[in-house]
């Protein structure tokens, strides 16, 4: 670089200058001559080499610090001198010097255009900033003269002008700060006016004012008081607040949430408000069960005040119970109808809002804020449903087990239910929820309560059955239990005690709920004392007629066979074909239903005694309580069950149990009825006459559930044949046990709904196996009268002294057909007799002609297998005989076919069968016994078998009768 530089200087250049101050360096600066770049450029060039020269350069001379050549150049040189080396070394300096000094030149004459055109550059720069000068110096001239010319006078008016616009901003801040002191006055009496809104609003008004003159001294002190006055109006505010929980006014709570808007703190608020309805539910039932405590105590006395809440529901006295709770209650629906009402206005003013911002637009931020206090509110009021309901359901449960409810009558105990499970669907309809705290306390005390209550109605009912005399209760031809108070809570279209769900509906409109039902005024737990006695029950009949007409047109109508009342039809179609319709029926067959229904004196009444009427509305209490607390329906219901099955076991045992049916083979007691009654009597009749002290604890208990047998009143006459042994008692007693089981059949509906899923089969089997063999009972109960009502053993003597062993066909009857015709006739007159004290339905008297006609039946070919001889004739006779009984029989009832007709027939034509038909005969037809199966072959085909085939046929009976053994 020195090389350069050196080179530069020889040859007259200089190097640039380092700024633009030292211009005089370009003005001096020389350009090689044209000689001398001739000179470099006529020099041998060979790029390579003059390259390889530069670059074997030593690092050194490129160094931009400086540094003495020539020093340096001679320290390198050897001690020892060697004139040829030298040489070399100078003419290798020359040649670099030379190589440099070329590309110098090179460089120089590549870069001469640019250098040219900077030179003019710099000189035109010059030539501007001489002029530049020139205008400052003018510029600085006029200034002074502008400076010179500008008078005092103008300044001093600039001032006080500035001096003026300063006085006007004093005065308006003075008076801003004079409506500052005032406003307390105002704040006082927006406070009174219940604007929190308005004050609010003006506090923080004068607050933002306060600090924009907070220099001022006077100001500090207002500021100050006006953040007091804001936290004073916050307090007030939280005590208005605390008022929506027990009563909810729309425009009060309007202006306290907007308040609280105002503040920013909706959270705040919503939180508070919160604490305020937990303290309010607390205070409200501690405020009611005080005053009626302190009412019953007769005294000032304050001890009650410092007691707690749980302590004091146990001195709220039997008398006083029923009121305080409905009191409690009403309290506690306030409470959570405020809470209702709240929600409710905030989804319509949340509604409203989301409307108005969507159709005017709003700032971003201010929307996601807005939003995000929406969302909190809501999730807020949401999950204080289930927490509120959570506190009333604590303090009922407390005020509940204050108190032993076993203390109270059933009707009392049902109203305290009802009371309850109001409130339960207030609990639903409110939040959703099941009621379990509820539900689980008054369900345990229910049950114990029910038990004892059963226990005492299944005393009653025996006591009830021991003393029914089994006469009819006259009742309206249109009863219907639906008539019972006892049953009036099915007929309401809305029962309060039902859940919403499982109300009737009239129409497919949305059920109204309590809350939208009692949102406008009123309570829903309002007690109506003179409900009950306002209610009137039309269900009795005089003299078993609804009137004297009514009675007189019955013996009319009975009496005329020429017209036939269409009730008459009506009631033919219904007992004869029962849920199957008839389109016309002649009118031979209704004249001859005369003769065996024995209800034309009568109205068409449902037949059921006091005993009946008794347990249909003790069916109709219990579903009261099973319909105000479902979760004890299936206790309820099983206790139902017992009294049906009590009812039926004593009937049973009044009138049907007779150890001689079962013998008879005809099977009288279904295999079903049989196995009800012996379940009926294995878990629910105490057999024993007392107590064994020996008995184990387990025993007692099981005993304590059960219920003696029920004995037949004294005064009820079973064995006189001039009433037909008891018959009106037996239909009174047996159809009042169907009318029941048909009451039971109407309510199933009702029941099923109320039961439990997992509890349904034994409401099934309920059903399927006890209250339908109700009607079965009209056998086994009516075969004894059957049995007794006609002489069968007289006719059986007039029968043996038969001769049939005759010679020559007969063409009379046997006398004894006219005796058993008289007897059935005598039947029929005592039928008469009977049903002028009580309606015969047809059912009824067609069983009875069955049981007798069969029993009739049966006694003929009985005495036909008593014959000791008998021929071919004689076995004509038998056949005569039996023909004309029918004929004559056939008059007297309109029952076909005949029952065991084919039963004797079938036994007479036998005699004509041949030996082997005989064998196959006796196989087939187990029905007849061994003796009369003996006869047959005996007496009747002991003239034309050999003793060989006689002792084969008896040994085939004795095949068939060996599995009856």
């Amino acid at each position: 670089m020195q090389k350069i530089k050196s080179l530069m200087t020889r040859q007259g250049l200089k190097s640039p200058p380092e700024s633009l101050s030292d211009l005089g360096a370009f003005e001096s600066l020389r350009v090689p001559g044209k000689e001398e770049f001739r000179e470099l450029r006529e020099q041998p060039s060979d790029p390579q080499a003059e390259q390889e020269l530069i670059n074997s350069i030593e690092q050194v001379y490129f160094s931009a610090d400086p540094f003495d050549i020539v020093k340096y150049e001679l320290e390198k040189l050897p001690p020892v001198l060697n004139l040829q080396e030298l040489e070399e070394y100078r003419d290798k300096l020359k040649q670099q010097q030379a190589a440099v000094s070329k590309k110098v030149a090179d460089l120089i004459l590549e870069k001469q255009p640019a250098y040219v055109k900077e030179l003019e550059r710099v000189t035109s720069l010059q030539t501007g900033l001489q002029l530049a000068a020139v205008i400052c110096t003018n510029g600085r001239r006029h200034l002074n003269i502008a400076k010179e010319g500008f008078t005092q006078a103008s300044l001093g008016l600039l001032a006080n002008q500035r001096k003026r616009q300063l006085l006007i901003g004093l005065l308006k801040s003075l008076r801003t700060i004079k409506t500052l002191q005032r406003t307390d006055v105002r704040l006082s009496e927006m406070l009174e006016e219940e604007d929190y809104p308005g004050a609010i609003q003006l506090c923080l008004e004068c607050q933002k004012a306060a600090s924009t003159f907070k220099h001022y001294s006077c100001i500090s002190e207002l500021n100050s008081k006006l953040q007091d006055t804001l936290e004073q109006i916050e307090e007030q505010l939280d005590v208005a607040l605390s008022k929506i929980c027990k009563y909810f006014d729309i425009n009060h709570y309007t202006k306290v949430q907007q308040a609280y808007r105002l503040l920013g703190k909706t959270q705040t608020a919503m939180d508070q408000l919160h604490m305020h309805f937990t303290q309010a539910i607390h205070n409200t039932v501690f405020q009611v069960v005080l005053g009626y405590v302190e009412l019953c105590a007769g005294n000032t006395d304050t001890k009650f005040q410092k007691l707690q809440y749980k302590d004091l529901c146990t001195h709220v006295t039997p008398d006083s119970y029923i009121p305080c709770l409905a009191d409690l209650c009403k309290a506690l629906w306030e409470v959570m109808l405020s809470y209702y009402r709240t929600m409710e206005w905030h989804e319509k003013h949340d509604s409203e809002e989301e409307t108005t911002s969507a159709s005017e637009g709003s700032h971003v931020l201010s929307a996601e804020e807005t939003n995000f206090d929406r969302g909190y509110v809501k999730k807020k009021l949401e999950h204080g449903l289930t927490r509120i309901w959570q506190d009333v359901q604590l303090k009922v449960k407390t005020y509940l087990l204050g108190t032993d409810l076993s203390i109270f009558k059933y009707d009392d105990f049902i109203f305290v239910l009802d009371i309850v499970s109001r409130l339960m669907q207030v609990g639903e309809e409110f939040c959703g929820s099941k009621s379990e705290v509820l539900q689980e306390s008054i369900r345990k005390q229910s049950i114990n309560y029910f038990k004892n209550h059963h226990r005492i109605r299944l005393d009653e009912l025996r006591m009830f059955l021991e003393n029914e005399t089994w006469e009819l209760c006259p009742v309206k031809s249109n009863f219907s239990i639906l008539q019972l108070h006892e049953f009036k809570f099915l007929e309401q279209s809305r029962s309060p005690s039902v859940s919403p769900s499982k109300q009737p509906l009239a129409t497919s409109s949305k059920p109204v709920t309590l809350f939208e039902q009692y949102c406008s005024g009123g309570n829903p737990f309002e007690i109506q004392a003179n409900h009950k006695d306002e209610e009137t029950e039309d269900v009795l009949a005089s003299n078993g007629y609804e009137s004297d007409e009514q009675e007189k047109s019955a013996y009319q109508e009975y009496d005329s066979d020429s017209d036939v009342p269409e009730e008459l039809k009506r009631d033919y179609v219904d007992e004869q074909t029962g849920d199957v319709p008839v389109k016309s029926v002649s009118r031979e067959t209704l004249k001859s239903r005369k003769k065996s229904d024995y209800s034309l004196n009568k109205v068409n009444a449902p037949i059921l005694t006091n005993t009946t009427l008794n347990v249909i509305r003790l069916v109709g209490k219990y579903m009261q309580m099973m319909n105000i607390l479902k979760p004890i329906a299936f206790d309820v219901i099983h206790f139902m069950s017992q009294l049906f099955d009590y009812y039926l076991y004593a009937i049973y045992t009044f009138f049907g149990r007779n150890d001689s049916l079962e013998s008879t083979g005809l099977g009288l007691s279904s295999s079903r009825l049989r196995t009800t009654l012996n379940r009926i009597q294995e878990s629910l009749i105490d057999l024993e006459v007392s107590a064994d002290p020996t008995a184990t604890l387990t025993a007692a208990e099981e005993r304590k559930e059960k219920v003696p047998s029920p004995h037949l009143n004294q005064l009820v006459i079973l064995t006189s044949g001039d009433t037909l042994y008891g018959l009106a008692e037996r239909v009174v007693a047996t159809e009042s046990l169907v009318f029941l089981a048909e009451q039971f059949e109407f309510l199933q509906p009702h029941l099923d709904a109320v039961m439990p899923a997992a509890k349904k089969p034994f409401l099934q089997q309920f059903y399927s196996q006890t209250v339908s063999t109700a009607s079965e009972l009209r056998k086994p109960i009516y075969w004894i009268v059957a049995g007794k009502a006609i002489d069968y053993e007289q006719m059986l003597l007039l029968m043996t002294n038969v001769k049939w062993d005759v010679k020559e066909i007969m063409s009379q009857h046997n006398i004894y057909v006219d005796a058993l015709l008289k007897e059935f006739e005598q039947f029929n007159k005592r039928l008469n007799e009977v049903s002028k004290r009580v309606r015969i339905p047809l059912p009824v008297s067609n069983i009875l002609w069955e049981h007798c006609i069969r029993l009739a039946n049966r006694t003929i070919v009985e005495g036909y297998a008593n014959v000791k001889k008998c021929s071919n004739e004689g076995r004509a006779l038998m056949q005569l005989d039996f023909q004309q009984f029918l004929m004559k029989l056939e008059k007297l009832t309109d029952i076909r076919p005949i029952p065991d007709k084919e039963f004797v027939e079938t036994y007479i034509k036998a005699y004509y069968l041949t030996e082997n038909d005989m064998e196959r005969w006796i196989r087939e037809h187990r029905e007849y016994s061994t003796k009369q199966l003996t006869n047959l072959v005996n007496v009747c085909l002991g003239s034309h078998i050999n003793k060989k085939a006689r002792q084969k046929l008896l040994a085939a009976i004795d095949d068939v009768d060996r599995p009856k053994r």
